[in-house]
């Protein structure tokens, strides 16, 4: 009889729970189980197990095997546990010492030959055992950079089950020839850390210049709203017709936002781990993400879900970065209004059958929208025949709740031939700078608080521990009273008014910031409605 025992980690979503592996050999018919709630991948794991110890030159116990998976509670699903799995049997055969495994962390998925290949989601797994108090884990070598990103814990990152037997066994390692992918094919290795066609959430790829601003020509209003919108996180909408750069504006925001933080950069790599939207050879992404999800996407896509256990959806791989919904009153009602509870919570949770999921999602949302369903309305010589009834059921679609989230709406006016071929505007590096120092003079005013910048302050503590000057909220509070602005709108105004005062300089908002803000905030100009606007 043997026993031995190691350990893996379950992921549910970007939250992992360490999972002790089991094994026991008993005398008896020749025969694997295994138990504890495995997926139909994790169930497979058999196979490839066994297949992997054999052609790795080690021998496969002939007697009655039981593998547990503990807590057998908890489901688990994925390839990654045959790393542990094999070292468990082996542990059990004593081919290796049970003391050896005990404390490792193990985890990656088994071919058949013996090599180990990379999984999803290495980087939350490692974060996991690094909370329990792992300190050693052993990953596939691809994932081995990935994976040393979390502090404190030593990494090993291994070809192949023989290699790993050799160091376990303390014998000499062999050498394991890397395969290169033939020209023109992608790295079948690479297979289990990307999913085919999830890719574009992280916007200029690796190497491509980044859209600059200075490619904008004209909109100073709707440059000045996406300056905002950088500097406080305050979600935007553009009104206006096609062509007239609305979409330009959206994909030059990401540019905008200051570098992540180490935490920030932690927290995104996790979730792009998990989802296989991780480009290959970059471990971290220190950069804010984009995601621009088409306005056919589906409820799991945009929020999060599926079959069986729950994955990251759009609002998640714009963690800490952008999610722009282009064309966004052709998106579902259904799905636009699921959008209100990560607005205020930065966070989404997808109950399934397979399990609940809680995935960060703390983005900034900008919105983009015709003025009317053919999107001539306003234009000059426009010829618009859409009836009054069609103009306004199209822009109901967007609900007074999602639009009360909202906190910059602005009409894009198109182009005009002399702006088109006047001087360049400022570049995106001008404007970056402007934010970066309004959202350092923010983060020192809100030190000591759980804030970082404008948009998460509760509007009770705007109002009461940093005041405004006598009448600053006078016109705005007139708008309240108008039923124009509701209490939650009101609280957006002081944070927009906070951020404006920021960009400018000024130690606490004047009436003229408040003014700006309130503008914004309604797409009414003061004395003149925009075209689009909303009440």
């Amino acid at each position: 009889m043997g026993f031995a025992r190691t350990c893996s980690v379950a992921l549910a979503g970007v939250d992992g729970v360490v999972v002790e592996v089991q094994a026991d050999l008993e005398p008896g018919v020749a025969a694997f189980t295994l138990v504890g709630l495995p997926d139909k991948s994790l169930s497979e794991s058999r196979d490839r197990v066994r297949a992997a110890v054999v052609n790795s030159g080690a021998d496969w116990p002939q007697k009655k095997l039981t593998v547990g998976l503990s807590p057998a509670s908890v489901p688990k699903g994925g390839s990654g546990f045959d790393l542990a799995v094999a070292c468990a049997v082996l542990g059990a055969a004593e081919r290796i010492d049970p003391r050896a495994i005990a404390d490792l962390m193990m985890i990656g998925e088994l071919g058949l030959d013996g090599r180990v290949r990379p999984v999803r989601g290495v980087l939350p797994a490692v974060l996991a055992a690094a909370d329990a108090g792992y300190c050693q884990v052993v990953v596939p070598e691809r994932t081995a950079t990935e994976a040393a990103l979390v502090p404190g814990v030593a990494v090993l990152g291994v070809r192949s089950l023989r290699q790993l037997i050799a160091v376990l066994a303390d014998e000499p390692v062999p050498e394991e020839d890397e395969d290169a992918p033939g020209e023109g094919r992608p790295d079948p290795m690479l297979a289990g850390l990307v999913v085919p066609g999830a890719g574009g959430a992280l916007g200029a790829r690796p190497g491509e210049r980044p859209p600059d601003l200075a490619e904008v020509a004209g909109q100073a209003r709707a440059r000045r709203a996406l300056e905002v919108a950088a500097a406080g996180r305050h979600h935007l909408l553009f009104v206006g017709s096609p062509g007239a750069g609305k979409t330009m504006l959206a994909e030059r925001l990401p540019g905008l936002l200051p570098p992540l933080t180490p935490q920030e950069s932690l927290e995104v790599t996790a979730v792009h781990s998990v989802a296989g939207t991780l480009p290959a050879g970059q471990p971290l992404i220190d950069r804010a993400p984009y995601c621009a999800p088409h306005h056919s996407a589906s409820m799991p896509a945009l929020i999060g879900g599926g079959s069986g256990l729950p994955r990251p959806g759009a609002v998640s791989l714009a963690h800490n970065g952008v999610l722009f919904l282009d064309e966004s009153p052709e998106f579902s009602g259904r799905v636009l209004d699921a959008l209100r509870q990560p607005l205020e919570s930065g966070h989404v949770v997808v109950a399934r059958t397979g399990g609940v999921m809680r995935l960060p999602a703390a983005f900034l949302l900008a919105l983009a929208a015709n003025p009317c369903p053919c999107g001539r309305r306003g234009m000059t010589g426009d010829g618009c025949d859409c009836p009054p009834r069609a103009v306004k059921r199209y822009l109901g679609r967007l609900s007074g709740p999602l639009m009360d989230r909202v906190d910059l709406r602005v009409a894009v006016e198109p182009v005009t031939r002399s702006e088109l071929t006047g001087p360049p505007s400022e570049s995106t590096a001008d404007v970056a700078a402007r934010v970066r120092l309004a959202r350092e003079r923010a983060a020192a005013r809100y030190t000591g608080t759980p804030w970082r910048t404008n948009s998460e302050v509760p509007g009770h503590e705007l109002r009461t521990r940093w005041s405004m000057p006598p009448g600053a909220l006078a016109e705005a509070e007139r708008d309240m009273e108008r039923g124009l602005l509701t209490a939650r709108g009101l609280d957006r105004v002081l944070r927009v008014a906070w951020t404006i005062a920021d960009l400018a300089g000024h130690s606490r908002p004047d009436v003229g910031d408040v003014a700006q803000a309130l503008e914004l905030r309604t797409g009414v100009r003061r004395g003149a409605v925009t075209a689009g606007g909303w009440a």
